[in-house]
Order: structure tokens, then C-alpha cells, then sequence
């Protein structure tokens, strides 16, 4: 008899336990931001050639995603784009850069592009590697951007993106950076939804 009650009590403590790891593991998840399926394709660094993982990277942050040129009219843009960086990173915005030959203003050489980025606008938010921003063979953010939005009709068109990802406010290229309509969109996308 006192095995069988110890048996009992062992039972007990186990079923207790599994529990409390199954309630601790929905918890965990249910804290942890889920990315947007937009930001679920991969993606490499410019001139690096690392992988960023854009889902760990943007998950539960609202977005401003940029498609680039280093020859456009609208290159000089870079510099107010980095301040807004700088402006609402720490508030919890991530910058996203795309630079694109779709409108045959872009270096075919990945490290050219980085001079242009790094060297000559300072630039320290996240730019990734050429791909193409329209069309069939666009990059999957722009795949998706397309599909909820619109596809860029030129160079520096700025997608404003919620953390939720269910709202998308779209600029075009002679929006600049540091416009009031622009802004205020980033400043919506900063409130949290049940504020």
C-alpha cells in the first residue's frame, strides 16, 4: 500500500509539472511578438553577404521600409532617412533599405552601393542586398507590398508598416524623409493598439 500511494504522489508531481511547462510555454508565446508574413522571406545584408533574420528583426516593431538607388535625384535622401533612424530606433521603429536597379539606377557592384550608403550618407540602419522591387522577380517584401499596397513607381518610395503588419501607408519618392505626413505616420505606428 505505501508504494502505491507513493506511485500516486509521483503521478501527481509529473501531471503538475507537464502543466505548469505547457502554461509557461502559451505564456511565453503569447508574450513573444509574432513577425509579419511579409518579413518571412530571407534576406542578406549589403556587402556582407550575412543573413538577417528580418522576422527576429521587425517582429512586434512597425516598419519603414525604402527602396534605394545610389544615382537617383533622390539619393541625398539617405541623410534624412538615417535621422529618422536615429529619431525613432530607440522608440522602437527598424529602418529597412532595399537598394534596386528596377529603375537602372543602381551599381551592379554591391560595394560601390555600400560606399554610397556607409561612407557617403552615414548610414547605419539596416541595408540589404540589390534584388529587384517590382515585377515578377521583386524582391518578397516588394512581392507583398505590391499585393497590400502598391508597387514603387520609382526610387524612394517609403512604406510606413504597423506591427501588426495589417496597415500599410504608402510615400512616394518626393516625399522626403523629414515631411509632417511621413512623420506623423511613423508616430501612429509607434502608439501601441490599446492605448
Amino acid at each position: 500500500m505505501p508504494i502505491t500511494l507513493f506511485r500516486l504522489f509521483q503521478a501527481t508531481f509529473v501531471v503538475g509539472a507537464l502543466l505548469s511547462l505547457v502554461m509557461l510555454s502559451q505564456m511565453a508565446s503569447a508574450t513573444t511578438p509574432a513577425c509579419t508574413a511579409m518579413f518571412k522571406a530571407p534576406a542578406k545584408q549589403l556587402h556582407t553577404g550575412e543573413s538577417v533574420d528580418l522576422c527576429a528583426l521587425t517582429a512586434g516593431k512597425p516598419v519603414l521600409v525604402v527602396n534605394t538607388a545610389s544615382y537617383c535625384g533622390y539619393t541625398r535622401q539617405f541623410s534624412g532617412l538615417e535621422s529618422l533612424h536615429t529619431t525613432y530606433a530607440p522608440r522602437g521603429l527598424v529602418v529597412l533599405g532595399f537598394p534596386s536597379d528596377s529603375f537602372n539606377q543602381e551599381d551592379d557592384d554591391s560595394a560601390k552601393t555600400a560606399d554610397v550608403c556607409y561612407r557617403n550618407y552615414g548610414v547605419t540602419f539596416v541595408m540589404l542586398e540589390p534584388a529587384p522591387v517590382k515585377g515578377s522577380k521583386a524582391q518578397p517584401v516588394f512581392q507583398q507590398l505590391a499585393e497590400k499596397s502598391r508597387q514603387p513607381a520609382w526610387n524612394f518610395n517609403k512604406y510606413v508598416i504597423s506591427a501588426d503588419g495589417e496597415s500599410i501607408q504608402h510615400f512616394n519618392s518626393g516625399t522626403r524623409p523629414d515631411s509632417l505626413d511621413l512623420k506623423q505616420a511613423i508616430e501612429q505606428s509607434l502608439v501601441e493598439p490599446n492605448s
